[in-house]
């Protein structure tokens, strides 16, 4: 184990947290908000622990994918320890506890919230618990790599370590420059939506938080009715812009390459596309008779199956009350989730799909136990590695899944409200049902279940390996 170059990264990563943090402060400015003075201390604290962490330089630069999970598993602890203490000290929270599960929440875009009512919330901290979203959506590591050198040809470990998705790989032959190209894309399609939104009519502090929780698909609102006080306008582009946050982003490189057949002929976008349409249909059906028109059903329906799937977390209606059909609907798109390569969370539609054809080639294989078949993805063989890491992927998170369960059962709630509690902070999506419903929050949790649902938020986000590898001896052995 390299242990100064984890050290060094960690610092690199409080210095960019003190820039982070620096934002609330204008804000604060801004509205003439005295919560700021928060801000101020604790980045100014970030880049002075990070300056003085620096002053030693790594003994070596190279490091290995054992290095890469845990510097990445470390940075999201680190960052969500340091971004709570000016919520705390603002003192708009009732404890620290809380305040760690509110930035947890945003930094792994969960979108799940103790908070009973948001707009009492100062503006800063407001613009802090939606910029956490954008922050967390791409993946601090990967901006820092889009920035700064770190270790050479060693880095695409922290990409991989911090990407979502079965496989990652790189656009253009550096990873620098791969970086450099997911924030360009990233920061692009965010501004669009920030312009479209202002011509809705929105204010700019609410199209640019709401835009920050769309783009990292997180889901943090400005006001207690979360998306349902603004206009229809206002609500279509927000659905459209979850549905193209929850998209691979190799899609858009390659529309960016000029190559848009390839990129139409993208399988888990295209599966992605059908699974929305299917499921929009089959709600706007289902709940016809609750609103006054088909139009108003099929709005509500593809608003929020554009949320549940792409693990957005926003509401428009409360989709508790919907009939069990839909609500069964939205529970199994929990589990479905985005694409790999997206900001989204959930298990990801191309992990589905391969265990789906892994299944159909097993059922082949009874039949015809003399015919070797592979599984085809993306017009490619899917290499026994990968086979393997999707299916211990899928017992991983089966047995963290039951686990969860059983602890925060203990509060003695119903098993709707802990199953799919439990669904939507390992999914990273936000609301669940009953007590943890879009008009309800988590606060009903006891302290110890909140820190059982701020575990699987980070597992969830970093795709449970390196989380759990900080939980095995042989990863802090020296090499």
């Amino acid at each position: 184990m390299n242990y100064s170059i984890i050290r060094y990264i960690l610092c690199r990563v409080l210095e960019f947290q003190a820039l982070f943090l620096a934002l609330p402060c204008v804000v604060s400015l801004i509205y003439w908000e005295k919560e700021g003075w928060a801000y101020a201390i604790v980045a100014a604290s970030c880049l002075l622990i990070g300056g003085l962490g620096k002053l030693k330089k790594p003994k070596s630069t190279v490091f290995y994918a054992r290095e890469g999970f845990v510097v990445v598993s470390l940075s999201w602890i680190l960052l969500s320890v340091m971004g709570a203490l000016p919520l705390f000290l603002s003192g708009e929270f009732p404890s620290y506890a809380d305040a760690l599960f509110e930035t947890i929440s945003g930094l792994t875009t969960t979108g799940a919230s103790i908070l009973a009512d948001v707009e009492a919330l100062s503006k800063c901290n407001l613009f802090w618990r939606s910029f956490t979203h954008w922050i967390g959506g791409m993946g601090v590591l990967v901006l820092i790599l889009a920035i700064l050198p770190l270790a050479g040809g060693y880095n695409m470990h922290l990409m991989r370590a911090e990407s979502p998705g079965p496989t990652v790989g790189k656009l253009v032959p550096r990873v620098r420059h791969t970086a450099r190209l997911l924030y360009g894309m990233y920061i692009f399609l965010t501004v669009v939506q920030v312009i479209l939104l202002l011509i809705t009519g929105m204010s700019p502090f609410e199209a640019t938080t709401l835009s920050f929780g769309t783009a990292g698909t997180g889901g943090f609102g400005v006001l207690n009715s979360s998306i349902g006080s603004y206009s229809v306008f206002s609500q279509a582009v927000i659905t459209v812009f979850m549905i193209l946050f929850g998209i691979n982003f190799n899609v858009y490189y390659l529309f960016f390459a000029r190559k848009p057949m390839q990129a139409l002929k993208h399988e888990e976008m295209r599966y992605y596309l059908g699974i929305i349409l299917a499921a929009i249909v089959l709600i706007t059906l289902n709940i016809r008779g609750s609103f006054q028109s088909l139009f108003e059903a099929f709005h509500h329906a593809a608003f929020q199956v554009a949320s549940i799937i792409t693990t957005t977390g926003y509401s428009t209606a409360d989709f508790n009350l919907w009939p069990e059909f839909s609500r069964t609907i939205l529970v199994m798109l929990m589990f479905v989730g985005a694409c790999a390569g997206s900001t989204g969370g959930g298990i990801k539609v191309s992990r589905v799909i391969i265990m789906l054809k892994m299944v159909k080639n097993e059922l082949s294989h009874l039949i015809h136990p003399k015919r070797v078949r592979q599984v085809n993805f993306e017009s490619r063989v899917v290499n026994k590695e990968i086979l393997r890491s999707i299916s211990v992927f899928f017992i991983a998170y089966a047995l963290i899944y039951g686990a969860s369960l059983l602890l925060i059962s203990l509060d003695n709630l119903d098993f709707t409200t802990n199953f799919t509690a439990v669904a939507a902070t390992l999914n990273n999506i936000g609301p669940g049902l009953n007590d943890v419903g879009p008009v309800s929050n988590f606060a009903v949790y006891s302290q110890p279940a909140k820190f059982v649902l701020m575990f699987d938020m980070l597992a969830g986000r970093l795709e449970l390996f390196p989380l759990l590898l900080l939980f095995t001896p042989y990863t802090w052995k020296r090499s």
